[in-house]
């Protein structure tokens, strides 16, 4: 059984960036200026683990519903006006495990509704046989369950299926899950952690097809 389940942001789609960045000027809103440093700490994580980060460190009363909303309508009105930037090697990996019959998963913290609206309008919606998002489950990453759900839906054993990310959170999710992940550094650097915890890192999605090619044989 070939199986394989990908993060969207940040391995797919270099939006992690454009995410941060809206973070940070919405946050300028509220004076608050660390916002910057504080956004890592959120990657990988769904709407209620970045919630915990984001009151843990600005209090309880912080509006973390509204800034979010605010944040989020920055955040589409920046992709309709400059696109949605691919993360390189996106079509060539998809194309190639298209044409291998691998059964190919996605597993976001972002909304399910969000992660569809990415990828139906950048027409890869039909590469992925199952897609899980993050308001799917309660626990998000680096908890298990959202690659655990992805195996089930795929109708896949987790010990044989590679996980594909770029986060410390969502590596540690897909290791838990028994998974074996493949680490495509973006935001956050490999460290020896994460060295630990990965059957493989590469560089880009280019790097990734070829591994996948070459364990084929």
């Amino acid at each position: 059984m070939k199986a394989i389940v990908f993060d969207m942001d940040g391995v797919l789609f270099d939006t992690e960036r454009v995410c941060r960045d809206c973070w940070v000027t919405i946050a300028e809103e509220y004076g608050i200026r660390d916002m910057f440093e504080v956004f890592p700490l959120c990657i990988g994580r769904n709407r209620l683990g970045s919630g915990e980060v984001i009151r843990e460190h600005y209090g309880d009363g912080f509006p973390y519903d509204e800034f979010r909303e605010k944040a989020s309508q920055l955040f589409w009105k920046t992709l309709e006006e400059h696109g949605n930037p691919w993360k390189k090697g996106v079509k060539e990996i998809l194309d190639f495990l298209k044409t291998e019959n691998w059964r190919v998963g996605l597993a976001s913290s972002t909304r399910r509704e969000s992660v569809l609206r990415h990828l139906e309008k950048e027409g890869l919606k039909d590469y992925f046989s199952v897609v899980i998002g993050g308001d799917q489950i309660v626990n998000s990453k680096p908890a298990p369950d959202i690659y655990l759900l992805a195996c089930r839906e795929l109708g896949v054993d987790p010990g044989e299926t590679f996980a594909v990310e770029d986060s410390y959170h969502g590596i540690r999710s897909a290791h838990r899950a028994g998974m074996r992940p493949i680490m495509v550094p973006d935001l956050l650097p490999a460290t020896e952690e994460m060295e630990g915890l990965c059957e493989v890192i590469k560089e880009d999605l280019l790097q990734v097809k070829e591994y996948l090619e070459h364990w084929q044989i």
